[in-house]
């Protein structure tokens, strides 16, 4: 009995040093080998563990093959585990057209890594498994993985491959090739520096041209950064976030893929992924690197950055959470009143109509934020109350400030938005902007439950005729409600967001010949400085290597589907 029992263990071991050695053998290995910001058309076969994760048959992000039937990518490409929707694309040349050496398949279950953290990308990893294995073919084959205690050096050559944007807001264009970039590694500490108020852990990975102009961006998300070792192409980091895309100083951060080998290895038991132990040789010059200066580690005090930024065009009466993250929702004794914006870390803009007297009593009001559904199951919702209601007290429309009872942190579901306070920027007749407020039309959706759900609607800038250009900026006519009053009307310039207009009562009368007219935030400029001091400045810090949204309103629509199951 004994005797059988070592056989046993012995043919179980040699099964298991055979599955190991056998990954170790293909992993890596691209037969075919011979945009991404500042890349080029990869040609086809060149990297053939790389995968598009697709949700309902778009591409949402990407990822690697890493075993016959695991594909790793990044955790903020996910809004949960459940596996509805989702489904994996390899062999592909590009996202458009034939792709004769294309396989899909069905992902059956998502594992996030349980200490990802939302805010910080932290364990931005996650794992996906297919619905059946593939086979491996010249097109198809997996990516070795860095093992535990992997160095790369400062200035390690590494590879970042996807069908991301070309250019910060800049599509790939038709049809859509593959592309490639060639970046150096960046250590932890210059990178650190240079992304300032960006903490960047041990379990992270730079790499970036400090010149700009090559970089991962938006649909990048969750895609391979390899690096080849003999003969061998070993994964190094996943694409994870970023301040804009491909700017001068401003390297991209990865998950560092050496940081998970024991996390990988728990949850695949079989057919385990090649991990391959990488050197790098000489001293890392980062090691002894300080940044230049006092050191400072300025906090996110940016405005106008929506980190998870999805906007499909057209009205819908439902968005994703983070959209506008600057949004917010006025109670008066648990009531709702009137929407309105998020200027610093504690002051709210909305319109002075909004209050039944001038001097309203501040401990009968509270703010939400980081809201989407109003009481809903809302996993980043915060509720303060005000200690202070400030009225600028100009003829016709006015504006009021809201001062919390104390500071809000901001998170990637809460932003302040910027204030168009000098007509610095132009925003002439024909520039597409949005308008966002509280829907109470629709409360069947949740049985009641709902109550308000945030809206967004698309116009143009039109001509105010005889109206003061000084005082009102106009758009062509859309669906405004009584529970719109406080919300913003919103612009974009250079990537950024600027409330230029509020909606007020008597500013924004809902029909006027073919107009909406609304409250300009400009006219406010010495009141809001004055009261406010200094805003949140309009930089650009930007999650450059989220997810491409261009499949946001089928996301949105999925999120509709989920939130009516949940209320």
């Amino acid at each position: 009995m004994a005797l059988r029992k070592w056989t046993f263990l012995l043919a179980l071991m040699s099964l298991l040093s055979a599955e190991s050695k056998a990954q170790l053998d293909v992993c890596g290995t691209a037969p075919l080998s011979t945009r991404i910001v500042g890349g080029e058309d990869a040609p086809p076969g060149r990297w053939p563990w790389q995968v598009s994760v697709q949700l309902f048959g778009e591409h949402f992000c990407g990822g690697s093959l890493i075993n016959r039937e695991w594909v790793m990518s990044a955790a903020h490409c996910f809004m949960g585990t459940s596996p509805l929707g989702w489904k994996v694309s390899l062999g592909r040349q590009s996202l458009q057209g034939e792709n004769p050496n294309e396989v899909s398949r069905n992902v059956t279950t998502i594992i996030l890594h349980p200490n990802y953290d939302d805010l910080t990308a932290d364990n931005d990893i996650a794992l996906l498994r297919l619905l059946s294995p593939v086979k491996f073919t010249d097109y198809i084959r997996p990516v070795c993985l860095a093992a535990s205690g992997s160095v790369f050096n400062n200035g390690t050559d590494s590879w970042v491959t996807g069908w991301g944007a070309v250019k910060e807001g800049v599509s790939l264009p038709f049809p859509e090739t593959l592309q490639e970039v060639e970046v150096p590694v960046l250590g932890n500490r210059q990178c650190s520096c240079l992304n300032e108020g960006l903490r960047v852990t041990d379990n992270m990975i730079c790499a970036g041209v400090l010149a700009g102009g090559k970089d991962s961006c938006q649909g990048d998300s969750g895609g391979p950064m390899v690096s080849k070792q003999g003969s061998v192409w070993v994964q190094s980091g996943i694409v994870s976030f970023g301040i804009g895309c491909a700017r001068p100083n401003r390297p991209g951060v990865y998950s560092r893929v050496s940081c998970y080998q024991s996390w990988i290895s728990a949850h695949i038991l079989s057919d385990k992924p090649g991990f391959v132990q990488f050197t790098s040789s000489g001293l890392d010059a980062d090691s002894n690197f300080t940044c230049p200066g006092p050191g400072r580690r300025p906090t996110m005090s940016v405005c106008g950055a929506a980190l998870l930024d999805s906007h499909a065009g057209g009205d819908r009466s439902i968005v994703p959470e983070g959209t506008w993250p600057w949004m917010v929702r006025l109670h008066e004794n648990g009531v709702y009143r009137c929407g309105g914006t998020l200027i610093s870390d504690n002051i709210i803009l909305t319109a002075a109509q909004c209050f039944s007297t001038t001097r309203p009593n501040a401990s009968e009001w509270n703010v939400f934020l980081g809201l989407r559904v109003a009481n809903g199951s809302e996993a980043f919702e915060m509720s303060l109350g005000v200690v202070n209601i400030t009225m600028s007290k100009m003829t016709a429309s006015s504006i009021a400030l809201l001062q919390l009872v104390e500071s809000v942190a901001f998170s990637h579901y809460i932003q302040p938005v910027c204030l168009d306070i000098n007509d610095s920027r132009s925003f002439p007749i024909g520039s597409q902007c949005w308008v966002t407020g509280w829907d109470n039309r629709n409360s069947s959706r949740g049985a009641g439950k709902a109550g308000l759900v945030l809206r967004e609607l698309e116009t143009q800038v039109a001509s105010c005729g005889n109206l003061s250009d000084s005082d009102n900026i106009c758009t062509h006519a859309i669906d405004l409600q009584e529970g719109d009053q406080g919300s913003p009307l919103l612009c974009k310039s250079e990537s950024l967001w600027f409330q230029v207009g509020v909606v007020t009562v008597s500013g924004n009368a809902l029909s006027h010949a073919d107009v909406d007219v609304f409250t300009k935030i400009s006219r406010f400029e010495s009141f809001l400085k004055e009261k406010v001091g200094q805003t949140p400045a309009p930089a650009a810090l930007l999650t450059g290597n989220s997810p491409d949204f261009s499949v946001s309103l089928l996301l949105s629509f999925a999120v509709l589907i989920i939130s009516v199951f949940l209320l």
